[in-house]
């Protein structure tokens, strides 16, 4: 069968409009069947390409869920719902809106999962770890607690590189939330409250953020990455740790000469005290304080399980506003399946948030859930010699062992091993975010198929804008609360993070789980490029403006990082819809 199909893969529009299919006479020819397109399709390019997941918007309505049934590229490889024949099979063409409505409900809600899971359960057990490791705050702080700051994004990344088909969403996440954080928030913060920076910290940290975008670059234009390229990933952060642990031996080198010559603290040693000073703070910030109990007193067994399984604190729900009382409804039903489900360690408490009947009720249900949520759920209802599946094996020997601690232990003291339930706490939260992440990228594949949108797009706008939303918060509190060093210094070190291990990481498990040598990149056009160009424009503004201001940081400079975030905005939307292009010669 002749015939080519008009304005297949990128046409841009704003909802499933039916394009127009031509016979090569140029009748048209709106009879043609969805598995008549898919064969079409894949013989009328190079005989072996697959029909692309955006051509359902081209076809008749009633062959739409046709289509996306048949057409692998329709297909998730992971996640537990199908939002592409959600869309096309379930809801009527009329109420496609009201679908999208739904699916962007979702969609935030899956961000406010992400949100509690990273700050109230994966963070904190993974400060315990690192006290029970007895790490330096620095080393912590590099390591565990930027991996427990940046959990979304780097989940996010992993889920996305897993599959070729959405791997410019992890691009445009990283490199997106890269161009938000060195801009807007960045900006923000000297907006909020000029300040010095700290000089020689914010070098090396926009050095090495510099070395990372480059390796990227290079990797988008040779449109691989292989195994040695992830591993360098890997390699030039674990040189970022060490070259903080040096630094950091110099400083406090430094600090003691100066007390022992009775010599002022510069600038900079004053900054790092000042993040030592909030770092303590941070560290010793009681996670357990939104579920203390009202009365204090000799409390029983039943009694002791349900204040720990509430949520919601009285005492703070009384003085809140309007706004702040239906975000925590919001989040009522998330923290309470996560108190079920993730013991919390919290080693500045006296009795480490230690619930017995809570904790050796979680010894049966976590391991449930990691089973559950593994590869969603493949390995969990695997069957064991054709008998018993992984699940209930699981639950058996997670109840056994949760009546031996049950009656080994009592209510008033935490037991010697029970540091352990941190490690099951990071494993759970950590399977939880992984879980909520699958969902989000699956959910912005569909309204990319919907909406006829890259998926670089949308990771340089939803995802990154979803992941950066509790960071940049956090960061703007910080400033108002008279801290602008420490936040404008986790501006730059922590995204460190999120490039070199999102996207080392993810090329790694990639290569290892499909056998093979490399990665192959598939940058949608010159968009990639305008935002790998933007990102290392706004950081050799940052690298050539801040020295020229003697690191003294003004609202100019931040208004100045506002304006191009509007600007790189505005741009990536003109190329997206063909406005800006490359003339072809």
């Amino acid at each position: 069968m002749a015939g080519r199909w008009l304005d297949l893969r990128w046409a841009p529009g704003f909802l499933c409009v039916p394009l127009i299919m031509e016979t090569a006479s140029g009748a048209r020819d709106p009879s043609m069947k969805a598995h008549e397109y898919i064969q079409f399709s894949a013989q009328g390019v190079n005989g072996t390409a697959m029909a692309d997941c955006r051509a359902v918007c081209g076809l008749n309505t009633s062959d739409r869920c046709d289509f996306v049934r048949m057409n692998p590229d329709c297909h998730s490889e992971g996640g537990y719902l199908d939002y592409l024949e959600g869309i096309f099979c379930h809801f009527p063409p009329n109420l496609l809106p009201l679908a999208i409505t739904l699916y962007v409900f979702w969609l935030l809600y899956l961000f406010l999962i992400l949100g509690v899971t990273a700050a109230k359960f994966f963070c904190p057990n993974l400060s315990a770890i690192s006290t029970n490791l007895k790490l330096s705050h620095n080393v912590a702080g590099v390591t565990f607690l930027a991996f427990g700051n940046g959990a979304p994004d780097i989940f996010s990344a992993l889920v996305a590189f897993s599959d070729p088909r959405t791997a410019g969403l992890a691009i445009g996440a990283l490199f997106g939330a890269g161009v938000l954080v060195t801009t807007v928030v960045a900006g923000g913060i000297t907006i909020l409250n000029p300040f010095m920076a700290a000089s020689r910290p914010f070098l090396r940290d926009i050095a090495f953020y510099m070395a990372a975008v480059f390796l990227t670059f290079t990797a988008l234009y040779l449109r691989r990455i292989t195994l040695a390229w992830a591993l360098g990933y890997l390699g030039l952060y674990v040189f970022y740790v060490v070259t903080v642990i040096l630094c950091t031996w110099v400083y406090q080198r430094q600090r003691s000469m100066s007390l022992v010559h009775s010599m002022p603290e510069t600038p900079e040693i004053l900054s790092d005290s000042e993040e030592d000073q909030v770092s303590s703070n941070t560290n010793s910030y009681d996670y357990g304080d939104e579920y203390r109990p009202l009365l204090l007193g000799q409390e029983t067994t039943a009694q002791i399980l349900i204040q720990a399984l509430n949520p919601l604190d009285y005492r703070k729900w009384r003085t809140q506003s309007m706004s702040c009382r239906l975000l925590k409804v919001a989040k009522l039903p998330v923290e309470f399946l996560l108190l079920l489900t993730v013991p919390v360690v919290d080693p500045d408490k006296d009795d480490r948030n230690w619930k017995r009947p809570l904790n050796c009720l979680q010894l049966v249900i976590s391991p449930l859930v990691l089973v559950l949520t593994l590869q969603s759920g493949v390995y969990g209802i695997y069957e064991i010699g054709g008998l018993l599946p992984v699940w209930a094996v699981v639950v058996i020997v997670g109840t056994a062992l949760a009546s031996v601690t049950f009656f080994a232990t009592s209510n008033r003291e935490p037991p010697r091993l029970h540091w352990l339930f941190a490690f099951l706490g990071f494993l759970t939260s950590a399977l939880w975010i992984n879980a909520a992440a699958t969902e989000v990228v699956n959910i912005l594949r569909s309204l990319g198929v919907v909406f006829r949108l890259s998926n670089t797009v949308l990771g340089l706008t939803l995802l990154a804008w979803g992941n950066s939303i509790g960071d940049a918060f956090s960061d703007f509190t910080l400033a108002r609360q008279g801290y602008p060093r420490m936040a404008f210094s986790a501006c730059f070190g922590g995204i460190i993070f999120n490039i070199l291990v999102g996207v080392g990481l993810g090329c790694l498990l990639q290569i290892a789980r499909n056998h093979a040598t490399e990665v192959k990149l598939e940058p949608d056009g010159l968009l990639v490029w305008v935002l790998a160009s933007a990102l290392g424009l706004s950081l050799v503004f940052s690298l050539v403006s801040v020295p020229l201001q003697c690191f003294q940081l003004s609202k100019t400079y931040g208004l100045c990082l506002l304006l191009f975030y509007v600007t790189f905005l505005i741009v990536v939307l003109l190329t997206e819809f063909g406005v800006i292009h490359l003339k072809r010669v």
